[in-house]
Parts: structure tokens; C-alpha cells; sequence
């Protein structure tokens, strides 16, 4: 096998790495999304409200920074201010849902639009936009 030289790409060839770089990565810790200045209101009536995801407090060190944090099961998600913010309209994380019926209705109650899409094998899934519009998908799987 060879492994020289092969341009910069070439340090990601995993037919060239040692067996035990590649369990380094052992899951997520954290989904970042970004909101406007001062959104924090907004930010918290959505995903602790509505979502039902309870927020966690932010270190000391970060408090000004302005932002807010939550707890999604055994990850967080953390909510950061970004100046010239612009919505992620592709990029999106997927939240695992008990009952996507239940929070449906809970999202229909608040107003919130809900865009239905074609079912994945073994679940069901809709995309609503958080309050600053960005991109977020809402999947239940099957049980087995």
C-alpha cells in the first residue's frame, strides 16, 4: 500500500491511518444553532416552550457571549448569537421525537408551520423553522 505524499488530502485516506484513529470520534456532544442579537426571549419560548427541551445554564465564561443552552437527551443543543446572522436553510439538525403526532399538534397549537415529507424507512418526519428560520427536522422511528 502506498501512503506517501498524495497533495493535502491525502493525511485522510483511511486506508493510511492507524486502526485506532478511527474510534476517536465517540459521538455528539453538542448541535450549535445560530440566532440574532438579543433573541434569547424568542430562543427559549421555541425549544424549552414548545419543543420542550429544558435549558441548562451556560458557563460563566460564555454568559457573555449571549446565547442559550438546552438539554436534548443526552446531548445539548446551544443556541449562539452570530453577528450578520443568516438562517441555515439546508443544514439542519434531526431531533428525535417519542410521539411526532403529539408534537404536531403542540407546534399547530403555536403557530408554527410544519412542511411534511415524504417518510424515511422505519420513520416519520416534518421540518418546522425555529423562530429565526432556521431549518429543523423532527423524526420518529419505528419501534422494533
Amino acid at each position: 500500500m502506498n501512503c506517501g505524499p498524495k497533495g493535502i488530502w491525502s493525511r485522510f485516506d483511511f486506508k493510511c491511518m492507524p486502526w485506532y484513529t478511527l474510534e476517536m470520534i465517540i459521538g455528539i456532544d453538542h448541535i450549535q444553532l445560530a440566532m440574532p442579537e438579543r433573541e434569547e426571549p424568542r430562543a427559549r419560548a421555541f425549544f424549552e416552550g414548545v419543543l420542550g427541551m429544558p435549558e441548562i445554564a451556560k458557563p460563566e465564561s460564555l454568559k457573555g457571549r449571549g446565547g442559550c443552552w438546552f438539554v436534548c437527551g443526552s446531548q445539548e443543543l446551544h443556541v449562539g448569537v452570530e453577528h450578520g446572522f443568516h438562517p441555515a436553510r439546508k443544514a439542519h439538525p434531526a431531533f428525535l421525537v417519542k410521539d411526532i403526532s403529539v408534537l404536531q399538534a403542540r407546534l399547530k397549537k403555536a403557530g408554527v408551520d410544519i412542511r411534511h415529507q415524504p417518510p424515511l424507512p422505519n420513520a416519520m418526519r416534518i421540518f418546522v423553522d425555529d423562530p429565526f428560520g432556521n431549518r429543523i427536522e423532527l423524526i420518529e422511528r419505528e419501534k422494533p
